[in-house]
């Protein structure tokens, strides 16, 4: 007689290191709240939020977001607090922070 298979939940890399993040806090998207946590990029937040793009390319207007998620790619560039050129994947999120979808290069109206 076989007995029957517990199921235990998978491990998080949180459990597994450990660790106990802070209270979360909120950052805005396009002026909508996201939730974060502590140590989380503002990539990761956005993804956990199920907010997979936030740019376009500069010629088609086509989306972007994380694709490497290391820093080297530079699809995840964002406006973060009115900066634009900011790579989401490596900027920690912090309470307050407003990231606006960056829209080609992020100067809009500021060339000439």
């Amino acid at each position: 007689m076989r007995r029957p298979r517990t199921r235990t939940a998978a491990p998080t890399p949180a459990g597994l290191a450990g660790a106990e993040p802070g209270p979360g806090f909120e950052i805005s998207f396009d002026g909508r709240p996201v939730p974060a946590l502590p140590g989380q990029s503002i990539a990761a937040a956005l993804w956990a939020a199920s907010v997979l793009t936030w740019r376009t390319t500069r010629v088609n207007g086509r989306p972007r977001g994380a694709f490497c998620g290391i820093g080297t790619c530079f699809d995840c560039l964002a406006t973060v607090n009115g900066r634009p050129g900011q790579r989401a994947c490596l900027v920690p999120a912090r309470p307050g922070d407003a990231v606006t979808t960056q829209e080609g290069d992020g100067h809009a109206g500021l060339h000439r």
